[in-house]
């Protein structure tokens, strides 16, 4: 339990404090769900043997109880630094549960590491760590799910400043590590039947 422990960046103090508290009660909705299986859906068949799965930044889960769905019989792995999303994600009860920050975390190696919408509120100085532990994390596929921009930017969050960020994560990593490949990409609409908020995934394989 890390309730009273105070981090490194302010993004990590950010998203484990009240604002994460609050995010909670906005991304649990049944339309997410709905979303949410489309899209792994549309990322798995491109993967074959999957049986076992950690997502960085996990929150209450609603991204693994999505994959669950689909591959039922897989072992679910999650980080999550925030105590009250983590708690609601152990009682779920399918989910071993690292309540820790990305950045110093020891995360267990699965079939498939996955991060969606996180990279974006990293501290950019930072990303290099969420990199190296993604990388070892996944023993067959890493699956980066991002907003995308070519070029890194910053953006206003929710009237916050240094809290969102867009650039080629995905790219980054294929550069840095020789034997990531990319098997295959896509986008998603925010008016897309089973609607994203614009985000690009990234299916990377090691090879």
């Amino acid at each position: 339990m890390i309730t009273d422990r105070t981090f490194h960046t302010e993004q990590e103090n950010f998203w484990a404090g009240e604002f994460g508290d609050g995010y909670i009660d906005r991304n649990a909705a049944e339309q997410l769900l709905v979303s949410n299986t489309a899209l792994f859906a549309d990322v798995l068949r491109r993967t074959s043997t999957v049986s076992s799965v950690v997502e960085f930044g996990s929150n209450i889960g609603m991204n693994l109880h999505a994959i669950r769905r689909l591959l039922p019989d897989a072992d679910y792995h999650a980080i999550e630094i925030n105590h009250k999303a983590a708690s609601k994600l152990r009682d779920s009860g399918f989910v071993n549960v690292v309540e820790d920050s990305i950045l110093t975390c020891t995360p267990p190696k699965c079939d498939l590491a996955f991060i969606k919408g996180v990279l974006i509120h990293i501290d950019p100085s930072q990303l290099q760590a969420v990199y190296d532990r993604l990388y070892q994390a996944g023993s067959k596929y890493v699956c980066v799910i991002e907003y995308y921009n070519p070029t890194p930017v910053e953006l206003n969050y929710r009237g916050h400043s240094g809290k969102l960020f867009k650039r080629d994560f995905a790219g980054e990593m294929l550069d840095q590590f020789d034997d990531l490949q990319l098997v295959d990409y896509g986008f998603v609409y925010r008016r897309d039947r089973f609607p994203q908020d614009d985000l690009t995934w990234f299916l990377m394989e090691k090879r």
